[in-house]
């Protein structure tokens, strides 16, 4: 067992201003302590600022959502507003009211120029409903809305050959079961 020895003089002045063993271990635990608190402090900060940014993102995600519904629902509007207009009623109501008539029995040509079919001309209409654009785009506050338009919706059934006749009745459409396209809004 060792024991340390006493110093005198000189040597133990200068014992007595420097630090002893002991104090060296808790001089050298201190920018230990200080660097685990560093790092502590800046995973939270670094998790703080990754949790607001995926909050951002959420939020974003959710309207993105919603506007994705909305085109979604405008698409199946328009989409509805094209099977109406493209449906054969609509599309014949639409051809009467152009002055369109169906066409009769076709004839085909062979290539040695025979004739196959018995073909047959086209019934002539009384008076066919064409307008000029200038009717059409009519800017009097006085116009009535019984101008036809070439934009309407299919609302009334095709007439027959008695309706088409006469004109005051072929000039007035009438509501049928046809399907009515619904508003799409933002138009």
């Amino acid at each position: 067992m060792s024991r340390k020895p006493e110093l005198k003089g000189r040597a133990a002045r200068l014992a007595r201003l420097l630090p002893t063993g002991g104090s060296r271990g808790q001089a050298a635990r201190a920018p230990f302590v200080l660097l685990v608190v560093v790092l502590l402090g800046g995973g939270l900060i670094g998790l703080l600022v990754l949790n607001s940014a995926l909050s951002e993102g959420s939020f974003q995600l959710d309207d993105l959502k919603q506007r994705t519904k909305e085109l979604t629902d405008e698409e199946q509007a328009l989409q509805r507003d094209i099977d109406a207009y493209s449906a054969p009623r609509a599309l014949q109501r639409r051809a009467l009211e152009l002055g369109m008539v169906p066409g009769g029995d076709p004839a085909f040509l062979d290539p040695d120029g025979t004739v196959k079919g018995n073909p047959s001309p086209a019934p002539a209409a009384a008076t066919p409903l064409v307008l000029a654009p200038e009717a059409l785009a009519s800017t009097s506050p006085g116009a009535t809305a019984a101008t036809p338009s070439p934009y309407t919706e299919p609302s009334a059934p095709a007439p027959t050959s008695t309706t088409a006749a006469s004109p005051s009745t072929a000039a007035t459409p009438t509501t049928a079961a046809t399907p009515t396209p619904t508003p799409t809004p933002g138009r």
